[in-house]
């Protein structure tokens, strides 16, 4: 058995690495052969502590990942959030990786949106509304500056001093920022990311303008909800993986046509369209799949052993 640890995960991964490895694992996703696994949602001795094992394979790889989330870490001076991959020898049943990969798994949602942005969003979309100030919403603006020229970033946060520290982080980074409330930011924006834990609608359906994109990264496990559902009849919908989107992500809370719900690694291989026209409001939810996970670890161990 190999092992990397967090800190050299940490070193080795990139914006560039994690938005190919997404990419592949988003096109795998719709592929024969691959098996994405219902997602294990449990919780430690206290059931504030929770953790998500997620697992799948495809031609020649296979494995899981295991997330957790300790609300009462950065009291202890530790991330609330944690990750690890590990990857099967498929020839003998035994684990051969087991990769540490908390801030891995940060770049590995972040890209997951880039690479569906860059699909949906339109050309000239410049302005991004954030719902979230916490640690994924950083790594989300990151990679989006990657796909366009953001103009501005409209930061909607609960804590006013938590969002004003986020904003000066992305002015640092390099990223026009300013605090702002949730129906300017909605109705200013481009682009719209959610990021949160949020078990109810974050902004109402109507502030949402023709030709919008919209990525809610926050909902992976039932009650879970960051859009309002009269959202879904205005827009073009997508996400990574339609099965378990509609039991655990955003798709939950929608009562549709379930076909009106599209992979987005149909739209990357030329089988469903993206955007119709600048009009269309465009929707991505991304409850994450595990051979994002699995991808962006055959990165790291090619990178590790170069």
């Amino acid at each position: 058995m190999k092992f990397m640890s967090e800190e050299q995960s940490a070193a080795l991964i990139t914006h560039e690495i994690a938005f190919e490895a997404a990419r592949e694992a988003l096109i795998a996703a719709v592929e024969s052969g691959t098996q994405v696994f219902p997602a294990v949602i449990a919780h430690g001795s206290s059931p504030q502590n929770r953790f998500t094992v997620k697992s799948g394979s495809t031609q020649d790889l296979a494995g899981l990942k295991i997330g957790s989330f300790w609300p009462g870490n950065p009291d202890k001076g530790l991330p609330r959030h944690n990750s690890i991959t590990l990857l099967f020898d498929q020839e003998v049943g035994r684990i051969e990786w087991v990769i540490e990969s908390g801030k891995v798994n940060a770049y590995r949602t972040a890209a997951v949106d880039a690479v569906a942005t860059d699909l949906l969003a339109r050309r000239d979309a410049a302005t991004i509304a954030i719902f979230g100030a916490g640690n994924q919403a950083l790594y989300e603006c990151q990679a989006l500056a990657r796909m366009r020229p953001l103009a501005r970033v409209l930061v909607v946060a609960r804590d006013g001093g938590r969002g004003a520290q986020f904003v000066a982080d992305l002015i640092g980074h390099g990223i026009p920022a300013a605090l702002c409330d949730a129906e300017q930011a909605c109705r200013s924006a481009d682009i719209v990311i959610t990021a949160t834990p949020a078990r109810a609608p974050l902004f109402d359906a109507e502030w949402i303008q023709p030709g919008t994109h919209i990525s809610a990264m926050g909902s992976d496990a039932a009650g879970k909800q960051e859009l309002p559902p009269a959202l879904f009849d205005r827009a073009r919908l997508f996400c990574d993986l339609p099965a378990q989107s509609r039991i655990i992500g955003e798709y939950q809370h929608f009562e549709g046509d379930p076909a009106r719900i599209n992979a987005i690694g149909d739209v990357l291989q030329g089988k469903a369209q993206g955007r119709h026209g600048p009009d269309d409001i465009t929707i991505f939810d991304s409850s994450g799949i595990s051979l994002q996970d699995i991808y962006t670890a055959r990165h790291l161990i090619a990178a590790f052993e170069s």
